[in-house]
């Protein structure tokens, strides 16, 4: 491929980000969950360790829901489909007719999808995650991490549909020796991430939100999404906006000198990623954490963590931890309408994974297994709960 090659592709991938640019404007529809008479959460068990922390979660899934299910107030509906093996045999990263049923829930739970890597025995597929957000128009990643005996109540908005992994699959192999990949940015994606960030912050009596970027070196798309969040900031004048460069962000995050007193963060696609992963490793791991996919329709709850098909081609997916997608979860309940729920839920998380630690999870024999660790969950809802 030369250059001629090279400007027809860029010219394509550009005529198809501006008409999504176009659809992002037409999603303006929202949920007002009090006024459903069913809530319908759809469940999808994904790949590797998906299935087999799904099935646990759903143990505490009906533990807590299982007046409103047998009342009819909240229908569960499993999705099947979304394995690497479907949609690969399919040759599509979410197969049109399982997006279909994806589209008649009002909210999702997701077990962790296989994302073909280079070497692994699968086709080049986009991730399955990047399509949903993309086509759920779930902007907005958020990944809550806290650690109360160090006083840390960290909240990260991720952008989710831009960045570099927007265009992951399009990048240009120039020649032999040249390659090109992307980073997007667009301004009113930018802004309606930073409002979700500042309407959190103002709602929690948080005085600070943290802006990381790298704009010093990556000059126009990090520079325009500080831009962004500076112009929506201009509608929250009690809270005061802290800009941070991703590099140091990322080595001091967990020296609490540096962090102590920073609350929430909202961050690029990219260094979100790895930030908030960075985070979730000092809560305790990144089973620990869960996240919310969110946009103004639809949302998509999971854990933060992949497939992990090491554990399971060395016959230790049994004891995967689970904690991830439980507080996926417990972010879901809270989304729609049963914070005393997700509250219940988050307590015995805490409880059972950062102070008692009764029983612990190592990712191997010599800890619990996903089914032991829940059984301590669940004895601990039941204590809460009476």
């Amino acid at each position: 491929m030369k250059i001629e090659a090279a400007k027809k592709i860029f010219g394509e991938i550009l005529r198809e980000q501006l008409e999504k640019i176009e659809k992002i404007k037409s999603f303006k529809d929202s949920i007002d969950y009090k006024n459903l008479d069913k809530i319908i959460i759809g469940v999808i068990d994904g790949d590797g360790i998906g299935p087999i922390i799904m099935e646990q979660t759903k143990r505490i899934i009906n533990e807590l829901l299982k007046s409103e299910i047998d009342a009819g107030g909240i229908e569960i509906k499993n999705i099947k489909g979304l394995t690497i093996e479907n949609r690969v045999s399919k040759m599509e990263s979410v197969p049109s007719d399982i997006l279909d049923e994806i589209k008649k829930c009002h909210v999702i739970l997701k077990g962790p999808c296989t994302t073909p890597r280079a070497g692994d025995p699968w086709p080049n597929l986009t991730s399955a995650n990047a399509v949903l957000r993309r086509e759920l128009d779930l902007f907005s990643n958020v990944r809550p991490v806290s650690i109360p005996g160090k006083g840390v109540d960290w909240i990260f908005f991720r952008e989710n549909i831009e960045g570099g992994y927007a265009l992951g699959s399009k990048g240009i192999q120039v020649d032999e020796n040249l390659a090109i990949d992307f980073v997007l940015e667009t301004k009113i994606n930018s802004e309606r991430l930073a409002k979700k960030a500042f309407e959190y912050a103002r709602n929690n009596n948080k005085s600070n939100v943290t802006v990381v970027t790298k704009a010093n070196i990556v000059k126009t798309t990090d520079g325009n999404f500080i831009k962004a969040c500076k112009k929506v900031g201009e509608d929250y004048k009690e809270i005061n906006i802290v800009e941070k460069l991703a590099d140091v962000t990322a080595a001091r995050l967990t020296d609490l000198k540096f962090s102590k007193d920073l609350q929430v963060f909202v961050l690029p696609n990219l260094y979100g990623d790895i930030i908030s992963d960075i985070a979730a490793e000092f809560q305790g791991g990144r089973g620990t954490a869960g996240s919310a996919n969110l946009g103004n329709r639809y949302a998509v709850f999971e854990a933060i963590h992949g497939s992990a098909p090491a554990m399971i081609k060395s016959n230790r997916g049994q004891y995967a931890d689970p904690s991830s997608l439980m507080r996926g979860f417990g972010m879901l309940l809270n989304h729609i309408g049963y914070s005393d729920k997700s509250k219940v839920l988050t307590r015995a998380l805490d409880i059972c994974g950062v102070e008692e630690r009764k029983i612990k999870m190592t990712s191997s024999s010599k800890g619990a297994s996903a089914e032991e660790y829940t059984d301590y969950i669940l004895d601990e809802i039941k204590k809460l709960k009476s």
